[in-house]
């Protein structure tokens, strides 16, 4: 093999498929970047088992140069030294020669590195998908709904199949649900598909979905997603990612979002964040991290937390609207931070059914998003 690459595309396709390599694995080829040179250009391949990013550095884009390929062929080279070393080099051109014994030389400007690589025959495959369910969506659509729903995954392997997101469609709606059976989030989009595309109960690990909006553009191009029956595949541009699925039956969240509420508040995101965070910091120092939440006759709330080592906070928040019973509620101050931040309107309606029973958060301007919390029991 023998190529010559410009330094910052290089650089870049490394940073992407080196989020899919592993660093807990007794496999030695896994460690490893598979770079192959073909007429196509430059396709550079990582894999953990789980995740599999593909990048191709194509000849030329958009009349801008890439990757000149003097002589096609492949190699495997360890991800941590080779993407220190392109990160590195002077030049913005590097030349990458490789010899029959697999060593390979790269050089840039006056500097020359030689390290040995690994024979690419022994790099497992990527998985074949049948391409008959695949829908569209736009980058930037799909990193926020990611966003707004991966933080309330579970982190705990005790229910494996809740550290993932579960993603379903039916009638053109992409639906997005996480839960770690205390709190819940759930994000819904209008897709391209064909109408008689439906599936449900594909649940995509958590850590893929997080390493997929670190590798997603910013921009409204249309991302292909593949799904199978253990496998996942995103089309980008010029990458490709690959996760497999979680294996097991997702929750049937629907039955634990209450139909009705006996009290609704409906604020200012920004004000009721700023003051639950507020109230987090006594909370967090006294480890219990818990706030309470308590309307009151001339309809305005009060938002208190106590530490008793600490000292204790009060603020009134006054909503734009309230209706329905009184009410005193105490919850996680982390979990409500977490579904304020990803809420992306100004104001939400808070939906209460008593003391003891899971509340919703809705955007007032939109029904896409949906968050649910349980509350805490304090005696």
């Amino acid at each position: 093999m023998h190529i010559t690459v410009q330094r910052d595309k290089l650089s870049n396709a490394v940073s992407h498929v080196s989020k899919a390599v592993s660093s807990r694995t007794t496999i030695p080829i896994l460690t490893g970047i598979k770079m192959k040179a073909d007429e196509e250009g430059l396709t550079l391949t990582a894999s953990d088992s789980d995740v599999s990013i593909e990048v191709l550095i194509p000849k030329e884009e958009a009349e801008e140069w890439g990757v000149t390929v003097h002589q096609p062929g492949s190699i495997v080279l360890t991800s941590r030294i080779f993407s220190e070393i392109v990160r590195k080099l002077p030049n913005s051109e590097i030349h990458i020669q490789v010899d029959e014994r697999l060593v390979t030389q790269i050089r840039s400007g006056q500097a020359e590195f030689t390290i040995n690589g690994m024979d690419a025959a022994e790099f497992p495959q990527l998985p074949q998908l049948e391409e008959d369910k695949v829908f569209s969506v736009p980058s930037d659509l799909l990193k926020s709904m990611i966003r707004q729903t991966g933080f309330a995954v579970s982190t705990s392997e005790m229910r494996p199949i809740l550290t993932g997101l579960m993603w379903s469609l039916d009638g053109g709606q992409l639906k997005f649900v996480a839960t770690d059976s205390h709190r819940l989030a759930s994000r819904t989009a209008v897709v391209e598909c064909s109408d008689e595309l439906s599936f449900t109960n594909v649940v995509v690990p958590g850590k893929s979905c997080n390493e997929l909006v670190k590798i997603l553009d910013e921009d409204q191009n249309p991302v292909d997603i593949v799904v199978s029956d253990n496998q996942i595949l995103v089309k980008s541009k010029h990458i490709l990612f690959y996760s497999r699925l979680l294996e097991g039956t997702y929750p049937d969240t629907t039955r634990i979002i209450p139909p009705s509420s006996k009290t609704e508040v409906t604020v200012s995101t920004k004000e009721f964040l700023q003051s639950i965070e507020r109230a987090s910091l006594l909370s967090r120092e006294g480890k219990s991290n818990v706030v309470r939440l308590v309307t009151l006759p001339d309809g305005s709330v009060e938002i208190t937390s106590n530490a008793p080592e600490i000292g204790k906070v009060t603020e009134i928040v006054m909503p734009k609207a309230m209706e329905g019973e009184e009410l005193k509620i105490s919850f996680n101050a982390k979990y409500m931070i977490d579904a304020l931040r990803s809420i992306d309107s100004s104001e939400i309606k808070a939906c209460f059914t008593g003391p003891m029973s899971p509340f919703v958060l809705r955007p007032t301007d939109h029904e896409w998003t949906l968050h649910l919390i349980l509350p805490v029991r304090t005696y």
